[in-house]
């Protein structure tokens, strides 16, 4: 797990290497972990959260535990027609989303306590949901189950602060912002959490 101790030791091993990175543990400090209780309801504020503001989709996940309960229980939200849920704020392609993960929770085609270990394995069972693509299950996988080397090289704020931090003219692609991470490894989540830590900092 990824927690406060593990992320400064890991960034603690970078910077021992990495003379850029200690500058930018010096300037900035820690970032804090921001980890999330791993399951179905962190998955489903995923998708709630996509392309809307943080007050936007706190709004709609309010309404949606005032219609099916408190963290939305799979089966509570199969059994509610399209018009509730549009009420709740959810639009046809996230009720779309938010079904496909509540089926594949509801059958076991999804155990999300039981993620294959393997990085690339987990990916490729969370992307079978509807709406997840390879960034939310990376996120799901760094800020839910807290593992250690996950990369989201499709950040746009994490390939803009890979540039600064890299000194480059400009912001690298995903495929480079990928490429360039592989002297991260295996610390590549701490290193992300870094990276969105030095963008969100303002420079005077």
């Amino acid at each position: 797990m990824l927690d406060d101790a593990a992320l400064r030791t890991s960034l603690d091993a970078l910077a021992a290497d990495q003379p850029a990175i200690a500058a930018l543990i010096e300037r900035l400090g820690y970032p804090p972990s921001r980890q999330r209780e791993p399951g179905y309801e962190t998955l489903l504020r995923t998708i709630v959260g996509q392309q809307v503001s943080v007050a936007a989709a706190a709004s709609v996940w309010a309404r949606l535990e005032a219609a099916l309960g408190a963290g939305c229980a799979p089966d509570a939200l199969l059994a509610q027609d399209f018009d509730t849920l549009r009420a709740c704020g959810l639009s046809r392609q996230k009720q779309g989303y938010a079904r496909s993960l509540a089926e594949l929770v509801v059958s076991g085609g999804l155990d999300l306590h039981a993620l294959p270990q393997d990085d690339e394995e987990a990916i490729a069972a969370l992307v079978r949901i509807k709406g997840i693509g390879r960034w939310s299950a990376e996120i799901y996988l760094l800020f839910a189950e807290g593992r250690r080397d996950i990369w989201p090289a499709g950040d746009l704020a994490v390939q803009i602060a890979v540039g600064q931090i890299m000194g480059l003219d400009a912001r690298p692609a995903e495929r480079e912002t990928r490429a360039l991470a592989e002297a991260w490894r295996p610390h590549r989540s701490a290193m992300a959490l870094m990276a969105w830590h030095h963008y969100n900092t303002p420079v005077f």
